[in-house]
């Protein structure tokens, strides 16, 4: 059966947009320091927006969520082959996580 058109061109987009974070996170590496944070949130995205392609190569609908676990989870969910996968989110969740965590408070302006 071919593939829908319209689906793959939505998929396609995706993860181009994947790999426009992907090669940002590799850029914020060559700096002298490193851009770190920067490169981890790039790499985040990249992975995030990667799978959300995966999801709509499925057709199967997401909720608007950052959350790498959730849409990694779905997506073990419907190939098993990606559990291996999914670990690896769960690493890469706490290394974001504790690196946003270091990001400075927004003042209250109340």
């Amino acid at each position: 059966m071919p593939h829908d058109p319209i689906r793959a061109a939505d998929t396609r987009a995706w993860l181009d947009k994947a790999h426009m974070d992907l090669k940002a996170a590799a850029h914020e590496l060559t700096a002298v320091p490193p851009f770190t944070a920067d490169a981890v949130f790039h790499a985040q995205q990249a992975a995030e927006k990667a799978l959300k392609g995966f999801l709509v190569w499925h057709d199967a609908p997401f909720r608007k969520t950052h959350d790498l676990a959730e849409v990694g989870g779905q997506c073990a969910g419907m190939d098993s082959s990606l559990e291996e996968a999914e670990r690896a989110i769960a690493l890469a969740r706490e290394v974001y996580e504790a690196i946003v965590s270091r990001l400075p408070q927004e003042p209250d302006v109340t």
